[in-house]
């Protein structure tokens, strides 16, 4: 039962809850997951001839997320450390006596709990996945706009050496490409194992149930139930916390490149978009900003994740209860950050004239390397052009000027205009644009 509503609506919720995760995280969307795992374990259960054939539509009929008090089984969960022993008795009530007892039959609250946590992970992955697939796309439009559009590359917060915005792109695609494909294969396996992982409620038949409850909700078949093996919950928020990891990279490296001083890309605007409560010319990247706030959270959510590893004998006593609105978080954050991330990047502005002036802004300084190059790659060649650097820098004149009057320089006019002009040292610049297009080419195929 996937829920559609949108999340609470709160003060930070615009920031921190955009995009279609955050509805399939909140307190109903996992009470309807619990409950879609009740009525799929009755339904499991019913196909073997476990439990009477009355047993799950009734079940089924009572399973309505509406039919619950949240708040009653919020106070209920304070009293017995977890929702579901509540959410079972409230269930119970709305099934026929005879039948009753073949509710959450030979389960025990965990594995509601974990199977609804997988449940609630698949829906909320959807609008996850989607949008990151759009940011890919957008990436790749970008990529081959601008394969060849000539920009500074920079290390270390200086212009380095030239390099393209298809090439910058093509990064950003690349990344967003492994990340997504990482956590598209996470496996969310249903857990049912019972009081301490036997199923012993079921005699020697309980170990047909999960690869039948797994089916039912379109989870993995479980090879053993892990109630203390917790590697389903790391994996899963490892891949978020990479996702999150490459989004953040993405925004801001746009946070940057759209400084005043720089501006060689824009956000998207709209009315009131990115606007200062004291200053009416700011044009601030509210997008890539957003971005960064939301991933900022993450990686102490899966170090949390991460730690409920260390869980005790056959139940955690604490380790396990923590994951709960943990998980949650870190899938609303993760998928706010790639909605805000896909709106940015469908509504980039590049500005290539900016980018070409800025690759002048020190005077020839970032092709440097090339000269050494052309005068032969020594030592003393690059003694040579460390000298003329120095000297340019410290006179306020071209690289060009400097090496033309150095009588040390053995280049002609024109070999050191070719060793000056940034479109010639792109290297194999294009061939990685190239290949990281196709190889996205290659994800997205056919049926994909």
């Amino acid at each position: 039962m996937t829920v559609t509503s949108p999340a609470t609506a709160g003060l930070f919720s615009g920031m921190f809850a955009r995009g279609g995760a955050a509805a399939q995280v909140s307190d109903v969307a996992w009470l309807a997951a619990m409950l879609d795992v009740e009525s799929a374990l009755a339904a499991a259960q019913a196909g073997i001839g476990l439990v009477p054939a009355e047993v799950p539509p009734a079940v089924a009929a009572a399973c309505r997320p509406e039919l619950y008090d949240l708040a009653g089984l919020g106070a209920e969960a304070a009293r017995s450390g977890n929702p579901v022993i509540g959410l079972v008795a409230a269930l119970r009530t709305r099934i026929e006596p005879g039948l009753r007892r073949f509710v959450h039959y030979g389960a025990t609250s965990q594995d509601i709990n974990d199977t609804a946590a997988m449940l609630v992970a698949r829906r909320a992955l959807a609008p996850v996945l989607a949008d990151l697939s759009a940011c890919a796309g957008a990436c790749a439009r970008l990529a081959s706009e601008y394969r060849g559009s000539v920009m500074a590359g920079r290390t270390v917060g200086q212009h380095a050496v030239p390099v393209t915005f298809g090439l910058k792109a093509a990064g950003w695609l690349s990344a967003l490409d492994r990340s997504r494909t990482e956590l598209a294969r996470v496996p969310l396996p249903a857990q049912y194992g019972g009081a301490a992982g036997t199923l012993s409620v079921l005699g020697e038949r309980g170990h047909e149930v999960p690869p039948l409850l797994a089916a039912e909700l379109g989870l993995a078949e479980p090879v053993v139930p892990w109630h203390t093996d917790r590697t389903p919950i790391a994996r899963l928020a490892c891949a978020l916390g990479t996702v999150a990891g490459t989004l953040g990279k993405i925004a801001n490296d746009v946070k940057l490149l759209a400084q005043t001083e720089v501006a060689e890309v824009a956000e998207p605007t709209g009315p009131g978009r990115g606007t200062s409560s004291a200053m009416p010319h700011k044009r601030n990247p509210v997008g890539s900003m957003s971005v960064l706030a939301c991933v900022q959270r993450v990686p102490g959510l899966v170090a949390s994740l991460l730690g409920g590893m260390i869980a005790e004998h056959e139940r955690a006593a604490g380790p396990w209860q923590a994951e709960w609105e943990t998980l949650g978080e870190l899938l609303r954050l993760t998928g706010s950050a790639a909605r805000w991330l896909r709106e940015v990047l469908e509504g980039l502005t590049v500005d290539t004239a900016r980018m070409r002036a800025n690759l002048d802004a020190t005077r020839g300084l970032l092709m440097a390397e090339q000269v050494v190059v052309r005068l032969g790659g020594t030592p003393q060649d690059r003694r040579l052009v460390d000298a003329a650097c120095a000297r340019a820098a410290a006179g306020g004149l071209t690289l060009r000027e400097v090496l033309l009057a150095d009588p040390g320089v053995s280049l002609t006019a024109e070999e050191v205009d070719a060793a000056l002009d940034p479109a010639g040292a792109l290297g194999s610049a294009l061939t990685f644009v190239d290949r990281a297009l196709a190889a996205h080419r290659n994800l997205a195929g056919p049926g994909r």
